[in-house]
């Protein structure tokens, strides 16, 4: 059993897209397994796109939205801000088998779906962790792991994969599935606000600071004082990567810059990162540091928005045309030939 965050301190930069790919193509290939996406982000996109894309998804959210409690995250948060420090067990009442709504989706994927009202939760979230018991922080930071662990129960599944879409801020919900996570995917686009978002997760995950003596994240320090596991980092993902000649060479540059980062952070501080897969040696060098933990998504422009906006697995979607809000939009082989491979080949390296 591995759980996943989707994660980087940025917006923009394709987290619940990646999310909704790499679930339904970590399914398909795992049909023996059951995989569970918990949506930890208020805008709730990748439950969108699992339940049937921008209009029949929506709708569907809609409604386990507006069900007597909500049959979504924001349902099971409020169960634990009136318990908030033994679990009620209720988390598997909030799950939901994803192709009941979406046939496109592979039949043993499920979901905890997103909620706007996580934003207006977050200040009673933040008002369980003090005052109270005194490992009252510990407590709430588990939350999402007591979850997890009732759909597993619930599933009968010990073998549970779990992808966790996060928002981009750092709020209480973000550190609520950070807690829970084992390994962090953290996507990034190639430009210069990306670079330093991806500095703003090693320092308020695992406290890597760029000057001596900075002040430290509070989430870092109270990981560390209450011995709660942050997860380590799986690989990092650069999304919509262009494929124009013009912009190429400067897109490369940044990447290049990021990919820098985390190889000094990796120098520095090797224990955040997760050697993988299982068995593999310790890269030696950078080329192989790079190898394991750096991969690129290229551009699938049409495709990438039919895919997402029809809740079509990008693997499953083939050329032709669809019709989106009565408009006719052509997919092109050419763009499939881009992505597929790409999402099909990052997939295989999640274990």
């Amino acid at each position: 059993m591995a759980i996943y965050s989707i994660w980087n301190n940025k917006g923009g930069v394709g987290k619940s897209y990646l999310t909704f790919q790499i679930a339904c193509e970590y399914a398909r290939i795992h049909q023996e397994q059951k995989v569970l996406v918990a949506d930890m982000c208020p805008q709730a996109n990748a439950s969108g796109m699992l339940l049937g894309g921008m209009i029949r998804g929506e709708k569907q959210l809609c409604d386990l939205g507006s069900q007597n409690p909500s049959r979504t995250i924001a349902g099971y948060i409020e169960d634990r801000i009136r318990s908030p420090y033994v679990s009620p067990r209720s988390g598997a009442s909030y799950a939901v088998n994803v192709s009941q709504f979406n046939d496109r989706v592979p039949a043993n994927l499920y979901l905890l779906a997103g909620d706007e009202q996580l934003e207006i939760q977050t200040s009673r979230v933040l008002n369980a962790t003090n005052p109270g018991p005194t490992d009252a922080w510990r407590i709430v930071h588990t939350w999402i792991s007591d979850l997890i662990e009732d759909v597993k129960y619930a599933l009968n599944e010990n073998d549970l994969t779990v992808f966790i879409d996060c928002n981009p801020s750092f709020s209480i919900y973000t550190e609520l599935a950070m807690s829970a996570s084992d390994r962090l995917i953290i996507p990034f686009s190639a430009d210069g606000s990306s670079k330093r978002a991806v500095r703003a997760v090693l320092s308020l995950l695992y406290g890597v600071t760029r000057r001596p003596g900075a002040q430290q994240s509070l989430f870092h320090l109270n990981s560390q004082r209450f011995r709660l596991p942050v997860p380590q980092i799986y690989c990092y993902v650069g999304n919509r990567l262009t494929q124009y000649v013009k912009s190429a060479k400067a897109f490369r540059t940044v990447v290049q810059e990021i990919g820098d980062e985390i190889f000094a952070v990796w120098q520095g501080n090797s224990n955040v990162f997760c050697i993988h897969p299982s068995g593999k040696p310790v890269p030696n060098g950078e080329s192989l540091f790079r190898d394991m933990f750096q991969f690129e998504i290229v551009d699938a422009n049409t495709a990438s928005v039919v895919s997402s906006t029809l809740g079509i697995p990008i693997v499953s979607l083939t050329a032709g045309q669809y019709t989106i809000l009565e408009k006719d939009i052509t997919v092109n082989q050419s763009q499939l030939d881009r992505q597929q491979p790409n999402i099909k080949s990052l997939v295989s390296m999640i274990e």
